[in-house]
């Protein structure tokens, strides 16, 4: 029995050590958050293939009172991705092959890390490749960089309880965010950034709300005008009232999603004072909270004049979608 059991101790260490040997160790990622490396061929990225890539991954974010594109762009010749480059959080590689394809890889070099790879024989190969696989892999680094910044979030988390407590939710907010107002069915929390303020504020909504497909949009502005009317008022102005609204001169732009595994709408636009002249923009998401019979209302907006905002408004999108149902 003791040669049994010293026969078995003997290939368990063995199988542990094979299994060290194939255990793969990466380092952490790295790179500034809506950054990304794209890897590409000095000619190619020169021309019309430089040009579709900047296309999809430079475009213009949406509801943004400045024109910025959805990812910062760091253009790598493949001769120096090597390194620590190559550890990069989120990377698109481009190259002339033998091959015609496109595809994502995880962790290839680091963790946790997206690596896009697009190949074609010919530039108009690559080229339909991009067209083809962009959306996937735009959706995918976005969500790598949603975690990355609730991640960092972690560091320093807000102790207010406000929100479970009114709402029965819990959204990760870091700790700068200060309670500014509340009431039965309102909250708003608010921190300082450089020249201006960043918000979040939830309320609720009947579940039967914005039934009217028809209406359906026009019923989204009616309810933020109304919410900014009673609850953020503008800077005083003789002889006038000022509150928040949705600019009049911007449609919204409106889309299905999901958040917190819950149907959702989400609602990006740019917000104004009525009778003053401050501007800037705003992300909502109306969640269909069939549970509990409402519609949870949760937004963010960013005050930063002549400043770029998207990745305060992306820090914003990250603290809602965090959202936990308790």
């Amino acid at each position: 029995m003791k040669k049994f059991g010293l026969l078995i101790t003997t290939l368990l260490l063995i199988l542990s050590c094979k299994e060290d040997k194939n255990q793969s160790y990466l380092p952490n990622s790295i790179g500034g958050i809506n950054t990304i490396s794209v890897v590409v061929d000095n000619q190619l990225w020169k021309g019309k293939v430089g040009d579709k890539i900047r296309e999809h991954f430079a475009a213009p974010a949406l509801g943004l009172t400045l024109d910025e594109p959805i990812f910062s762009i760091n253009h790598v010749p493949p001769s120096v991705f090597t390194g620590t480059i190559r550890n990069m959080r989120a990377v698109l590689y481009v190259e002339k092959d033998t091959l015609n394809l496109g595809h994502l890889k995880s962790d290839m070099y680091a963790t946790p890390q997206k690596v896009g790879v697009i190949k074609g024989r010919t530039e108009d190969e690559i080229i339909e490749n991009i067209d083809a696989k962009a959306k996937e892999i735009i959706a995918s680094f976005k969500n790598l960089e949603i975690k990355e910044a609730q991640r960092r979030f972690e560091r320093s988390l807000s102790k207010e309880t406000v929100l479970k407590d009114k709402f029965d939710i819990d959204l990760t907010v870091p700790a700068a965010f200060k309670v500014v107002k509340q009431d039965d069915n309102f909250v708003w929390m608010e921190t300082q950034i450089p020249k201006g303020t960043m918000s979040v504020i939830a309320y609720e909504m009947p579940g039967a709300s914005f039934s009217n497909d028809s209406t359906f949009i026009r019923d989204i502005v009616r309810m933020r005008d109304s919410i900014g009317a009673t609850f953020i008022p503008g800077p005083d102005v003789p002889g006038k009232k000022t509150h928040m609204r949705g600019d009049p001169a911007f449609s919204p732009h409106v889309f299905a999603t999901e958040i917190g595994g819950k149907k959702a709408v989400e609602v990006r636009g740019i917000w104004d004072i009525k009778n003053y002249p401050m501007a800037g923009p705003f992300l909502t998401y109306i969640i269909n909270d069939k549970d509990n019979n409402r519609k949870l209302v949760i937004e963010g907006f960013t005050f930063a004049p002549s400043t770029n905002k998207r990745d305060y408004m992306f820090e914003l999108e990250a603290i809602i979608r965090s959202i936990k149902y308790n």
